[in-house]
């Protein structure tokens, strides 16, 4: 039973790390426009997508197809792991349930970026898309939580330095963080990762104006650098995105008060918390770096992989400063 168990923690901990590399190339397919370089699904150019030849997949054939070929075996072991849950004896249920919903959601993220291509990559379609990702990834990694060592030691000894008061700040992060990967992913489905092409400047101004000149001038340089005109929404919802960041930022510098008021002597969330500061400073340098390199390709890519990196960390901090008993998170959460 401990080696079947082993096993299967060290398989969950895989399969996050390889959702995470999914993540990456799925940011890669849209850094290199090659969402439709495959124009069918689920077949590719007519064939199994296993049977479909390595010497043609050159162009963005290859980071869409080889997009496809992680994606479908990401969904295999998704199935395996929902199977192994549903098998091991004394496996709580709510565990199950899990595994359950990380199959539902591996499906559904398969479909819908399957109708993504069908519909020609619609705004709406491959943000929710993007998104779905992102969630998938937190439930595998609450499952990976829920088997790990760690949550199973903090079972059977007195857990001490877990309490409201870091917990609220942790989740409210957490939060932002997650409606942080929203907004990015529609600017980059709408096309509005340059619709301010300048950085620290809006539009070569500290404060924007908002207005037809300000965005005339926009339109300018990109007409220039031969782009597409913007319009005043694309640029709007650029702006959110860095008054987003800016936001979380803030945000992260009050967890920090928080955590080193109340939580120096817990060495695991000081260690997360560590992280997640250089995580989210490496981020906001490669979203600046992603504007001022006129969104290079793997910089785009880093910049979203790394997005996805500080919502796990995220998720990890709130998993480690909360309590393991449902009753006891809901109490802390929702008291007064």
């Amino acid at each position: 039973m401990q080696t079947e168990t082993f096993a299967l923690r060290r398989f969950s901990k895989f399969l996050c790390l390889l959702t995470l590399g999914l993540i990456f190339l799925g940011a890669l397919v849209k850094s290199t426009d090659s969402g439709l370089s495959v124009p069918d699904w689920p077949t590719t150019y007519g064939k199994f997508i296993y049977a479909y030849p390595l010497n043609k997949m050159y162009g963005g054939i290859k980071f869409e197809q080889t997009h496809r070929l992680l994606a479908s075996l990401v969904g295999m072991l998704t199935l395996l792991l929902t199977i192994w849950l549903l098998r091991v004896r004394d496996m709580p249920l709510w565990v199950r349930r899990w595994g359950i919903f990380a199959f539902v959601a591996v499906v559904l993220q398969g479909v819908l970026g399957g109708l993504g291509v069908i519909y020609f990559l619609p705004v709406w379609l491959t943000s929710l898309h993007g998104v779905l990702a992102q969630t998938f990834l937190l439930i595998l990694i609450f499952i990976a939580y829920a088997l790990s060592a760690e949550r199973h030691q903090r079972g059977k000894t007195q857990e001490e330095g877990h309490d409201g008061t870091f917990l609220k700040p942790a989740l409210f992060l957490m939060a932002m963080i997650y409606i942080q990967l929203i907004i990015g992913n529609v600017v980059r489905h709408s096309g509005s990762g340059l619709a301010v092409p300048d950085f620290p400047t809006m539009g070569w101004k500290l404060i924007p104006t908002f207005d037809a000149a300000w965005l005339h001038r926009i339109n300018a340089w990109r007409f220039e650098h031969n782009m597409d005109p913007v319009t005043m929404a694309q640029v709007c919802i650029h702006l959110l995105h860095r008054f987003w960041a800016f936001l979380i930022v803030i945000s992260l510098l009050w967890t920090n008060k928080i955590a080193y008021d109340r939580c120096l002597k817990n060495a695991v969330i000081m260690k997360t918390l560590y992280w997640l500061n250089i995580a989210i400073i490496l981020q906001v340098v490669l979203g600046a770096s992603t504007v001022l390199s006129h969104e290079e390709v793997y910089t785009t890519t880093l910049h979203v992989t790394t997005g996805a990196i500080v919502l796990t960390l995220s998720f990890i901090m709130v998993l480690r400063s909360a309590p393991i008993k449902w009753k006891q998170f809901k109490s802390l959460v929702f008291a007064k």
